[in-house]
C-alpha cells in the first residue's frame, strides 16, 4: 500500500473516527452512567507515593495540554512571541520541563500500581491500557522536544493548520506529510487517546468545578479498632 493511503488513513479517517467516538461516548456515558464520572481515586489505599506521583503528573500534563491548545488556537501569537530568541528559549525549556514532570509523575503512578498489591487489585485492564498509551505519548513528546527543537514554532506553522483543516471538515495532510515518523506517531497517539478517553477515568477532568490541584488536603479519620 502507498504512503498516500497510510497518510489518508492515519491523518484523515482515524482522527474523525476518534473525535466521533469521543463526543458520542462522552455524552452517552454522562447521560447513562453519570456516577462513573470520577477519577476512582486510590488515595485512601495508599497516599504517600500517590502524592509525589499524581501532583507532578497533573501539573505537567495540564501545562502541556494548555500549551498545545494555545498553539492551536492562536498560532500567529505564538510565532510573534517566538520572534524574540530569549522568549523562544524560555518557551521551549518550560515545555520540556513540564514534559519531563509529566513523565516522572506518570512513571511513579505506574510503579505504584505495580508495586502495591492493594492498588494493583483495583486497577482494571482499561487502566493499564490508558497508562501504556499515556506513557508512550509522553515519552514520544519529550523525545520530539529533544530531537526536533523549536516545536512551538513548527507546531504553529504546520500542525495548527492541519488541525484546523480537520475541524473545518477539509482535511489537508500536506502540512504533515513530510514530518518525521516520531512526530507522526505522537499525532496518531494523541487521536487514539482522545478516542479512548470516554472509556477511562480521564472523564473526571470534564467535571466542573475540578478543584483537585488547589483544594485543601482532605483529612481521613478512622473510627473503631483498626488492625
Amino acid at each position: 500500500m502507498s504512503k498516500h493511503f497510510f497518510d489518508q488513513f492515519l491523518f484523515v479517517a482515524l482522527p474523525y473516527v476518534c473525535l466521533f467516538t469521543f463526543f458520542l461516548m462522552t455524552i452517552y456515558r454522562y447521560r447513562m452512567q453519570s456516577f462513573s464520572y470520577s477519577s476512582l481515586s486510590s488515595q485512601l489505599l495508599e497516599n504517600k507515593h500517590h502524592f509525589w506521583s499524581v501532583v507532578p503528573f497533573h501539573y505537567g500534563i495540564l501545562a502541556i495540554t494548555a500549551g498545545h491548545f494555545i498553539a492551536f488556537l492562536i498560532p500567529r501569537s505564538v510565532l510573534a512571541w517566538n520572534s524574540h530568541p530569549v522568549r523562544l528559549y524560555v518557551l521551549e525549556v518550560s515545555a520540556l520541563i513540564f514534559g519531563l514532570l509529566t513523565l516522572v509523575g506518570l512513571v511513579g503512578l505506574i510503579v505504584r500500581r505495580f508495586s502495591n498489591t492493594k492498588i494493583r487489585k483495583v486497577t482494571t485492564p482499561t487502566d493499564w491500557i490508558l497508562f501504556a498509551m499515556l506513557l508512550v505519548q509522553t515519552a514520544s513528546g519529550v523525545s520530539v522536544a529533544l530531537l526536533y527543537p523549536w516545536g512551538s514554532s513548527w507546531f504553529a506553522t504546520s500542525l495548527s493548520p492541519y488541525l484546523w483543516s480537520i475541524f473545518m471538515l477539509s482535511p489537508d495532510v500536506t502540512y504533515i506529510a513530510a514530518m518525521p515518523h516520531l512526530v507522526k506517531l505522537h499525532i496518531v497517539l494523541a487521536f487514539l487517546t482522545i478516542g479512548f478517553f470516554p472509556f477511562t477515568r480521564l472523564v473526571h477532568v470534564l467535571v466542573i468545578p475540578n478543584p483537585y490541584l488547589w483544594r485543601k488536603p482532605q483529612v481521613v479519620r478512622w473510627y473503631g479498632y483498626r488492625k
